[in-house]
């Protein structure tokens, strides 16, 4: 078993990453992963996991849900040692093994990555280069060509076109969060020391494709 932590920058492209192993449950070698399904107890029903490089193949067995996580045997792993040995590793599906969407409005969160993201009049704003779950609902960060970065809602009222077909989402314009094309920081803002933990847990949702299909909500963002 490969111990180290695969960036999911150097996947191939026809890998969707599934989960991440987060640690160890107990001392029999069964491991917590962290999901990234619509169901979590179907991550191992897409076929076989393997991981960023697609040529190691891992077979699991999902036990159940416990406060998030899904609780897995994998095969190899017999102790709490080997279990620990494990953390950090992705688990990766082939992209020709997810099903075929047939609703417009439904998509997986992989596509949205490398999108141009447009005003309803056209003017290019950035490009959509990760997709955050903060737990209060999904957010799109979007990047500017001189670096600048804008968060906005993902939701119908901020983003009410998703064309992956044509490269590309619509933004509404949003006071306070996304008046115009996004610009580099003028300066760096210091960061508080209590929102490292918070950063590190960011950046770690958004390093991976969630093979979900997903509407984005209606809601109007408040």
């Amino acid at each position: 078993m490969s111990s180290g932590k695969p960036s999911p920058e150097t996947a191939p492209a026809d890998l969707v990453c599934v989960g991440v192993l987060v640690g160890a449950h107990g001392v029999r070698g069964v491991v917590k992963v962290k999901p990234f399904t619509t169901d979590p107890d179907a991550l191992d029903a897409y076929g076989p996991l393997t991981d960023d490089t697609g040529t190691r193949v891992y077979a699991l067995e999902v036990l159940g849900v416990q406060k998030g996580s899904v609780l897995c045997l994998i095969d190899g792993v017999d102790d709490r040692d080997k279990a620990e040995a494990v953390k950090g590793l992705r688990l990766y599906i082939r992209r020709d093994a997810l099903p075929d969407l047939d609703d417009e409005d439904e998509f997986y969160h992989s596509d949205l990555i490398g999108l141009s993201a447009v005003f309803p009049d056209g003017t290019k704003v950035g490009v959509v280069t990760a997709l955050f779950d903060f737990g209060a609902g999904d957010v799109l960060e979007l990047r500017g060509e001189t670096g600048g970065v804008a968060m906005v809602p993902f939701t119908k009222a901020a983003v009410p076109v998703i064309d992956v077909a044509g490269g590309k989402v619509v933004v509404e314009p949003i006071e306070g969060l996304l008046e115009g094309p996004i610009e580099a920081n003028p300066a760096p803002r210091r960061r508080s020391p209590g929102r490292k933990q918070a950063d590190a847990e960011a950046a770690e949702s958004a390093a991976v494709d969630k093979p979900v299909t997903e509407e984005w909500p209606d809601e109007d963002w408040q």
